[in-house]
């Protein structure tokens, strides 16, 4: 299953006593975060749910259906709604960079020319694949 880029869940801002606010998704009721203000409260779940979201698509499981957030309603007092986005491929480049070999063949006299310079195949293999899909 692909992901797509990017996609936007609603969650539920919910106020402590303290001042600080707990953070839950509607269409993830596992998912709950929270912060000290309204800021890290909004660092802690964007984590959250990319952590989630992240291990679903490493399992090989579908994406969580997104309500629409004029449906989702509000009761608590002091409580409201805000999009959380989870940007798929910024997540894992962030937290996805452990090592995966690959093997591949070349020419001879390419490899040949190649060692002659030093040429450090793997970055260089990487840099190249960074380039054609523009990341």
């Amino acid at each position: 299953m692909e992901f797509p880029k990017k996609v936007y869940y609603p969650a539920i801002y919910h106020p402590e006593e303290d001042g600080g606010y707990w953070v839950s998704f509607p269409d993830i009721p596992e998912v709950l975060s929270g912060g000290e203000d309204i800021a890290t409260a909004t660092e802690m779940a964007e984590d959250a749910l990319g952590i989630y979201l992240y291990d679903l698509e490493e399992n090989g499981e579908s994406l969580p259906t997104v309500s629409n957030p004029g449906y989702v309603s509000v009761d608590e007092e002091g409580a409201f709604i805000a999009l959380i986005d989870f940007d798929y491929l910024a997540y894992k480049i962030k937290n996805g960079n452990q090592a995966v070999k690959k093997t591949l063949t070349i020419p001879s006299w390419l490899n040949s020319l190649a060692e002659r310079e030093n040429i450090n195949f793997s970055q260089t293999l990487q840099e190249s694949l960074k380039e054609k899909l523009n990341v």
